[in-house]
């Protein structure tokens, strides 16, 4: 069940490889994302000293917290394996790719977070994506309307 999406960075990306991680939240953020309060529209991965973090990602506050709520913009850390957090800084930085978070869900009671390494598109790369999209949506709506018709 997937409590949030980044619908932009399938716009604005060609997606590579996924990955799945763990975040660290504190308890006011789990209650917020579990109501589905998380947005991923401008978030991105950093890696520093060999940690991953999860940076703008907007958590608004939790309605029912007190005056000890979370920041809405905290860096949060990610958890990943060793070779998974290796891999992911050589894309980075040797590769010239980017780390975008595409999906939050609930995965086993816990909060996961799938990753991708991508790959920039330029404007007319997104704008053949597009031409595709529409062309595909155009075809399966004349296939349905002739099969309504046959009936």
């Amino acid at each position: 069940m997937a409590l949030s999406s980044n619908k932009k960075a399938f716009h604005d990306f060609e997606i590579l490889e996924e990955f799945e991680a763990g975040i660290i939240l504190t308890g006011t953020e789990v209650k917020s994302v579990r109501v589905g309060h998380i947005s991923l529209k401008e978030a991105y991965i950093k890696v520093w000293n060999g940690e991953a973090f999860l940076v703008h990602a907007h958590i608004a506050e939790y309605e029912g917290g007190n005056i000890n709520n979370h920041d809405p913009l905290r860096i949060r850390k990610l958890l990943l394996h060793k070779r998974q957090l290796k891999y992911l800084s050589v894309k980075i930085t040797e590769q010239g790719l980017a780390a975008v978070p595409l999906k939050v869900y609930i995965k086993n009671r816990h909060i996961k977070i799938s990753i991708a390494v991508a790959k920039g598109k330029k404007l007319y790369d997104k704008r053949h994506s597009e031409r595709e999209r529409e062309m595909k949506r155009t075809a399966e709506r004349a296939l349905r309307n002739s099969v309504k018709s046959s009936r």
